[in-house]
């Protein structure tokens, strides 16, 4: 049973922490009585990185990990250089910046809560068309407990990044296996049929290369029927046009606004 009134899944905010006090003062916003589920990539890029991350991490919102969020603990960690496009060092220099990548480490890649006898699922980018539903809940706990164990983490992140594999096998072990996962959760927006990923597209719907296809439109999908709340790409503006794929990135870094969508009323939002 859903014990508040109401609940708001965000879109990325990557550090636009002002368009997202907006956009709370615009849904009348009330952290006793309503909660926040967010799609991940809650920093990098935008202006107010670590203002975002304290606000969610104090209100116990839910949230799920995107690639950025993942590039700011492996840049914490030491393992990754931050680009010169990103805006994480706020929270590196910050004083409760080991505070902050602790709790951060520690959100899941999939959450899934039952609303109003709907079964919502939140993941940041994709999941592929291959995998049930079951499946991918247990892929995402196998990564998750890969990050959680900062040792083993610490030990093979200068192997972690990386396009390939591209194409998932249960039978892929080690590294491989958990990239493909992250990457899957975190960058996925494009796959052929067969599953096959091309995780460097970034572009609209009308610049998908040939027989490649939005990860929510391949036929014959196993989590069809799942209600799956994601962001990831700006480029939808919100708009998968699958009933069950709902589309939460709506650009607001890139001057764009904020989108919230109400699980109880279907209702979407946008930040002023």
């Amino acid at each position: 049973m859903n014990i508040f009134q109401k609940t708001y899944v965000i879109g990325d905010v990557q550090g636009c922490y002002d368009p997202l006090m907006r956009l709370l003062d615009k849904i009348n916003f009330n952290e006793n009585n309503d909660q926040l589920w967010f799609t991940g990539d809650l920093v990098n890029r935008g202006p107010k990185s670590l203002e975002v991350l304290r606000f969610v991490k104090k209100i116990k919102a839910i949230t799920v990990l995107g690639n950025h969020d993942i590039h700011l603990i492996t840049a914490y960690d030491g393992c990754y250089k931050p680009h010169f496009k990103d805006t994480l060092e706020n929270i590196l220099q910050a004083p409760d910046a080991e505070e902050l990548i602790n709790w951060l480490r520690e959100q899941p890649l999939l959450y899934e809560k039952n609303i109003n006898q709907n079964n919502f699922g939140l993941v940041h980018a994709g999941v592929l068309p291959q995998w049930s539903w079951q499946e991918t809940k247990n892929y995402a706990h196998e990564a998750e407990s890969f990050l959680k164990n900062k040792k083993s983490w610490l030990e093979n992140i200068t192997q972690f990044y990386g396009n390939e594999p591209s194409n998932w096998d249960s039978n892929l072990i080690g590294l491989d296996r958990l990239r493909i996962i992250f990457n899957v959760f975190t960058r996925l927006r494009i796959c052929k049929a067969n599953g096959e990923c091309d995780f460097s597209f970034k572009g609209p719907i009308n610049q998908i290369p040939k027989d490649y296809y939005p990860w929510f439109d391949i036929p014959h999908r196993k989590t069809d029927a799942q209600k799956i709340l994601f962001g990831h790409w700006s480029h939808l503006r919100g708009q998968s046009n699958h009933p069950n794929a709902i589309a939460l990135d709506t650009g607001c870094v890139w001057g764009d606004v904020l989108t919230a969508y109400c699980l109880e009323t279907g209702e979407f939002h946008r930040s002023l």
